[in-house]
């Protein structure tokens, strides 16, 4: 039976860990080549895959990938990005003044700048394939509460990101967004500006049952359960979507 990216070439920025690990196994259970950008070396020795280690709020990692990825397979037909950093959940009457430009500039860095900067890297290699980008949007661009308000402004920034491209792009590449509610496993660590590098959101005390009890299908998500949308959105079978989210969130815009 073939897999529903067979042949299709892809390069995953942010792959080492949670939803990027994540979705590189199921890119290659569909049958894609996948290449990686990944900032942790430990990690990135970790994959199955040609892997450049940098940082992908950086242009010289991001054309260090793409080239990577192309020269391995032959071109590229899709981008996914699934870089990001958290704020766990401090408000503006919470953050310190003399950090605020700090932490701003970091965390648009890393959630909205290194998007723009893996775009832009991969643009010419898939105008040539007619292919397809994936961004990480967050049921935070969304509905209040499920971040702090840097988090939230940032994935309304990369909302955006997916808005904007489609309509740039179109015909020639399509861009969609993934937008995951709360995950299992994400290593998903917090803004070094704010003193918070060395946390962790899996270190949440309770986070599966608080993460179950949030949502109508009672469910505490995992890197797994939000990939496969990706391999959607990767697809031909999505060849009519763009500007589009796919919202594996457990039902929350339905909670009422």
């Amino acid at each position: 039976m073939s897999g529903w990216l067979d042949g299709r070439r892809a390069l995953v920025v942010g792959a080492g860990s949670g939803i990027g690990r994540a979705v590189v196994a199921a890119f290659t259970a569909e049958g894609a080549r996948v290449a990686a950008l990944e900032l942790d070396p430990v990690k990135a020795g970790e994959l199955d895959c040609p892997v450049v280690v940098g940082d992908a709020t950086t242009r010289a990692a991001n054309e260090e990938a793409v080239a990577a990825a192309v020269a391995a397979y032959g071109g590229l037909d899709v981008l996914v990005n699934c870089v990001g950093v958290f704020d766990f959940y401090q408000g503006v009457s919470e953050l310190d003044a003399d950090r605020l430009d700090e932490a701003f500039e970091e965390m648009f860095a890393v959630n909205v700048k290194s998007h723009l900067h893996s775009v832009k890297a991969a643009l010419p290699a898939l105008r040539d394939s007619r292919g397809s980008i994936v961004l990480t949007e967050s049921t935070s661009a969304y509905y209040p509460g499920r971040g702090g308000v840097l988090y939230v402004s940032s994935k309304y920034a990369v909302r955006g990101l997916v808005t904007a491209l489609a309509h740039e792009l179109a015909p020639e590449i399509r861009v969609n967004g993934v937008a995951p509610g709360g995950t299992l496993n994400t290593d998903l660590r917090g803004l070094g500006s704010l003193g918070l590098d060395g946390r962790r959101l899996n270190d949440t005390p309770g986070r599966a049952a608080e993460l179950a009890g949030r949502v109508p299908l009672r469910v505490a998500l995992s890197g797994a359960d939000h990939a496969w949308s990706y391999v959607f959105l990767a697809s031909t079978r999505s060849g009519g979507v763009t500007g589009g989210v796919v919202h594996t969130d457990g039902g929350m815009g339905v909670k009422g």
